[in-house]
């Protein structure tokens, strides 16, 4: 596996460091990890990594193995039948496959046209580790407080455990309203981001808009391409305006 490292943050007491794995060109995923130095932080990044890919063949091997134990019945009593009967029985598999293959394909088309856009994280979240670390200082957290606050926040004490985009932006997102000296024990925890999303997603269906009519009306009213970049405020706003969109039969379908 060929790896590539970068560091997205480093200071006097910590670094912050993401290691991407390839095959060749197909990217394997990515992990971060955090420590004293750069090169512990690369060693803890990679080690999850290594699991994590360790997981998912783990996890293929199993099912390969449960489809191959299914399998051998039929093979069993394919060893029985005559060649005529298994050539009608191979043919009526093909068919029904080939029936199945077209109404897969049918109701992908189908979702890919009528769904709105998905949210994509990216590569580089330096800038947003970065912009955490100037609040958490400006509101005199150590790593004691951002702790408790994490762990009430998201269920996990460690900032390195965020592997969501979206968790980062609505930590940096919660700090930002927070004054100088704020009580963590007690201090309000983000929405769920993913919650506010869902939303928006199922008022969009109920709109009958396309992945370009959500895109239009986004850029339109916020001037981004993705909910992903909007703000927790912004999102709750968001979904207000296509939820009012509802309430006006004649802009159904419309873009206002």
């Amino acid at each position: 596996m060929r790896t590539k490292v970068k560091i997205c943050f480093i200071d006097s007491t910590r670094c912050i460091v993401r290691v991407t794995g390839f095959d060749g060109e197909l990217s394997l995923g990515s992990c971060l990890g955090e420590a004293a130095s750069a090169e512990q932080a690369e060693d803890s990044a990679r080690q999850r990594l290594i699991e994590r890919i360790k997981g998912y063949e783990q996890s293929h091997e199993t099912k390969t193995r449960e489809t191959e134990s299914k399998n051998q019945p039929e093979k069993k009593e394919a060893s029985r039948l005559t060649a005529q009967e298994l050539s009608k029985k191979r043919n009526l598999s093909e068919r029904n496959a080939q029936t199945t293959h077209q109404i897969q394909e049918k109701e992908a088309t189908k979702a890919n046209q009528e769904t709105n856009e998905a949210p994509t994280d990216p590569e580089d979240w330096s800038e947003e580790l970065t912009a955490i670390d100037i609040q958490l200082k400006r509101i005199g957290w150590n790593r004691d407080k951002e702790q408790i606050f994490l762990e009430r926040a998201y269920g996990h004490g460690s900032r390195h455990k965020l592997t969501k985009y979206s968790d980062i932006v609505s930590f940096l997102s919660q700090l930002t309203k927070f004054e100088k000296g704020v009580n963590a024990d007690i201090a309000p925890i983000p929405h769920k981001r993913g919650d506010l999303i869902l939303e928006g997603d199922t008022i969009i269906q109920k709109l009958g808009w396309k992945k370009e009519d959500a895109k239009e009306f986004l850029q339109k009213k916020f001037d981004e391409t993705s909910r992903q970049k909007l703000s927790d405020e912004q999102l709750i706003k968001f979904n207000q305006l296509i939820k009012n969109q509802l309430n006006q039969p004649m802009q159904r379908n419309k873009i206002s």
